[in-house]
């Protein structure tokens, strides 16, 4: 792995550890064992750094929420796309968690965000059109566009919120599947009930995950 990439998986495994704003340029050089000046010839600061890990994230965003998604199934896809919400969400928890510091700091970083953000909605509504043909959801145009609003709303606030009620809790793949859960419930009762069935599977199983991960998580 070339240093470049070496210092961004680094600093994304510190931020979500330690927290962003614990975690400085030194942090990333001692763990990876080299010095300070070596880091500085890829990145001059922190903020660059942060800026290509969210480079990923918005290449991550684009890529797993297409609603085109290759699946055998409209429940396989539905799966599928929340299977890449709970990855996203674990993958780049420290962003979420900061989300209001560190766009507040950076107004290009700003922009970056308000464009991956309006990219993800037009592609939730594209699916969310996509299961209303299937007779999951009976809405119109304007109420399918405020549910991808709402739904967008709880994904990326949903870790700051569980962080801001406990300050001094560690974000955990249980506190991700709360949210996947948290989201799937909010979109029951706007189903029919051929896609209620649906999502009461989807709930079944992801209360499943939780569990099991808890139960791991207690044991170990």
């Amino acid at each position: 792995m070339k240093t470049r990439d070496r210092i961004i998986h680094s600093a994304l495994a510190l931020f979500n550890e330690q927290g962003e704003p614990n975690v400085t340029t030194n942090h990333i050089a001692a763990d990876l064992g080299i010095s300070p000046g070596n880091l500085y010839y890829h990145f001059r600061n922190k903020e660059e750094i942060i800026h290509s890990i969210f480079d990923q994230y918005a290449l991550d965003l684009s890529t797993g929420f297409q609603p085109e998604v290759p699946a055998e199934s409209d429940e396989q896809r539905l799966l599928a796309y929340l299977d890449a919400t709970f990855q996203l969400m674990w993958r780049y928890r420290f962003f979420y968690a900061n989300l209001p510091d560190i766009l507040s700091r950076d107004a290009e970083l700003q922009n970056k965000y308000l464009e991956a953000q309006q990219a993800l909605k037009a592609n939730l509504f594209a699916m969310l059109s996509r299961f209303r043909e299937t007779g999951w959801l009976d809405m119109d145009d304007e109420a399918l566009q405020s549910l991808c609003s709402t739904l967008k709303l709880v994904a990326s606030s949903w870790i700051f919120y569980q962080s801001a009620q406990s300050p001094q809790a560690k974000v955990t793949p249980v506190v991700i599947y709360q949210g996947v859960l948290q989201i799937l419930n909010m979109v029951s009762p706007m189903t029919t009930d051929k896609g209620r069935a649906v999502v009461s599977g989807l709930i079944e199983h992801y209360r499943e995950q939780m569990e099991s991960t808890k139960a791991a998580s207690d044991s170990a």
